[in-house]
């Protein structure tokens, strides 16, 4: 198995191999970002599309269905993501080796340049959605099933959901929806209900701390404290640009020079600064109650301060959320860090 596959759970792995007896059409997988949901989906999506004889408990790789999934364009294929990934997917250094994300993404690059549309979306959106019916309700090129893959599940608009429960309550025939969805409560409820839930936990702590090591994480453990336990968070958090803004602000924040963080100007750094602002707050506040920090370095507030940083780290939480869509990014930057309490 490849090294990613570590955090294939078994248990969950085996339980979906186990549904083949009675395939559902659509399934919900779904728990933390980062864990590798998303691998899940693929290698069992190359499971169903495999076409070795017999029943198998893994894709065989070496089958024209494998192998043209691996290379990223098998016609029974596909996959429904925004926009924004395939851009942040290669900007921040983690692209997938994996062939058919890969090549799903550089499509999306490439269509988007040549209709020269500056600003991709970062919802799904109902266009994706019938393109994706349309794509399931014709015969299978390789007559078997038709797979689609649709992550995160929870970013579609409500335009969009809408037309995506009306595939699942009327599902094609040989169709299988497999949803990825970080946030599953943000879903319509009428979509859970029509999809058989898989729940994926976050993987050993060890193995993924032995994992980062060898992708060549230093810091392997806070790292994944940062991440909460997700090993592929972690990679993405700790690697290229990310990785190097993300430390930046730490060590801003470390060394008492919140105000160098001021002039945000677009959305994936002020996500970033909530994050780190967040995760700053709760490091001050275990401090503050005499416990041992995680992710960042400095003296610890004075007791009085605790309850203050508390409710800063809760606020960040919520500015985590309201990030994406900001009237204006400096001010709404600038405004975080006004809020963070004295040390």
């Amino acid at each position: 198995m490849k090294d990613e596959e570590i955090f294939l759970d078994e248990n969950v792995w085996k339980g979906l191999v186990q549904r083949l007896e009675r395939l559902p059409h659509a399934l919900l997988l779904h728990g933390p970002r980062g864990i590798g949901k998303l691998r899940l989906a693929e290698r069992f999506a190359q499971l169903l599309l495999c076409e070795a004889g017999d029943r198998r408990n893994s894709p065989c790789r070496v089958c024209a269905g494998c192998r043209w999934f691996v290379a990223g364009n098998h016609p029974d294929a596909r996959l429904i993501e925004p926009e924004t990934i395939a851009y942040e997917d290669l900007k921040y250094g983690y692209l997938t080796e994996f062939g058919f994300l890969k090549v799903c993404r550089e499509v999306v690059r490439t269509r988007l340049a040549e209709a020269g549309k500056a600003k991709p979306s970062a919802e799904i959106r109902i266009d994706q959605v019938r393109e994706l019916g349309d794509f399931l309700n014709i015969g299978s090129h390789r007559g078997a099933r038709r797979v689609a893959i649709v992550h995160p599940a929870e970013d579609m608009n409500a335009h969009a959901a809408n037309s995506l429960l009306k595939s699942l309550e009327e599902p094609p025939s040989n169709a299988v929806f497999l949803l990825v969805a970080h946030r599953p409560a943000r879903l319509l409820p009428t979509i859970r209900s029509r999809c058989v839930q898989v729940p994926v936990p976050l993987p050993d702590a060890a193995a993924a701390r032995a994992w980062l090591e060898g992708q060549g994480v230093r810091d392997a453990a806070r790292w994944l404290a940062f991440a909460g336990g997700a090993p592929r968070l972690a990679l993405e958090c700790a690697s290229g640009e990310r990785g190097a803004r993300t430390e930046a602000v730490l060590r801003a924040l470390a060394g008492g020079e919140g105000a160098a963080l001021e002039g945000a100007n677009d959305r994936e750094q002020l996500e970033l600064l909530a994050e780190a602002l967040q995760k700053h707050a709760l490091d001050c506040a275990l401090a503050a109650f005499g416990a041992p920090r995680r992710y960042t370095e400095g003296s610890a507030p004075p007791a009085s301060q605790r309850r203050a940083w508390l409710a800063y780290a809760r606020a960040m939480g919520r500015n985590r959320a309201l990030a994406r869509h900001p009237l204006n990014a400096r001010l709404f930057s600038a405004e975080m860090l006004a809020a963070m309490p004295p040390m």
